[in-house]
């Protein structure tokens, strides 16, 4: 395949990207992930009791929150992206799962002391808006996108670093104590995924311009063509993960 012939390809991948919920599907066979050294899943149904009221922020589609299978009328969630608020709408909300949209920068549209339990799985997080809506002995479970998540291709591609850095479990262990909880599990890794091809890859990168701001095949031509080197020699283009994961309890 010529340099022309690629180009074309990773245009064309890169005119595909785009995704309602959080569904990855489109990397199928050319994505390795590694486990994590924990099951996200398995932490929150350790805590769950069929008759905790729940919160899941930033929840998607709601792919994984209707994976514990819980009472809905137990259940709220929030979603920020239009898109996928659309279809929390359309196919949590006739559950009877209560669905509010929600930004960052904004209180959560939940009453005090209303959740047994607040889910957040790779979303921004307030920890003082988190402790308001938790009940007294409520537990929030997190697992987290640390800042030195993909940091060197993010370097190669974007020229610089996250503005989150120094995000990660040893920073915000002390803030949560500060805010009046204890911490009941907590953990913190770096794990390899690698990308089969350069068009997954470039796919990936489209879809999550926090990741990778302002990425384009045209902008990082040259640097796709160093990854397309580097995949052709190892077989793959390695991917850092940072992820951390913490379950903390509102002291009453």
């Amino acid at each position: 395949m010529n340099i022309e012939e690629k180009r074309a390809l990773w245009e064309k991948e890169e005119a595909l990207a785009g995704m309602t919920g959080w569904d990855f599907s489109h990397l199928n066979g050319r994505l390795i992930e590694k486990e994590l050294p924990w099951s996200y899943k398995s932490k929150v149904q350790d805590f769950l009791k069929p008759d905790s009221r729940i919160l899941d922020m930033g929840t998607g589609g709601g792919e994984f929150l209707l994976s514990l299978r819980h009472p809905f009328h137990l259940t709220s969630v929030t979603e920020a992206w239009e898109p996928n608020l659309r279809l929390c709408e359309k196919k949590l909300a006739p559950l009877g799962i209560t669905v509010r949209q929600s930004w960052d920068d904004k209180p959560l549209p939940y009453d005090d002391a209303q959740f047994d339990i607040v889910l957040n799985r790779h979303e921004f997080y307030n920890i003082d808006e988190v402790r308001r809506v938790l009940k007294p002995g409520g537990y929030f479970i997190t697992q987290q996108v640390g800042g030195s998540n993909g940091l060197r291709l993010r370097k190669m591609l974007c020229g610089g670093e996250t503005a989150m850095r120094d995000f990660n479990l040893e920073n915000e262990l002390p803030k949560f104590r500060a805010a009046g909880f204890s911490i009941n599990y907590k953990n913190q890794c770096y794990v390899e995924d690698r990308y089969l091809d350069v068009g997954a890859f470039v796919w990936y990168a489209k879809v999550l311009p926090w990741e990778f701001p302002d990425f384009s095949v045209e902008r990082c031509f040259s640097q796709l063509l160093e990854l397309d080197a580097l995949c052709e020699k190892l077989g793959y283009i390695p991917h850092t993960q940072h992820r951390f994961i913490l379950i903390a309890r509102k002291r009453k």
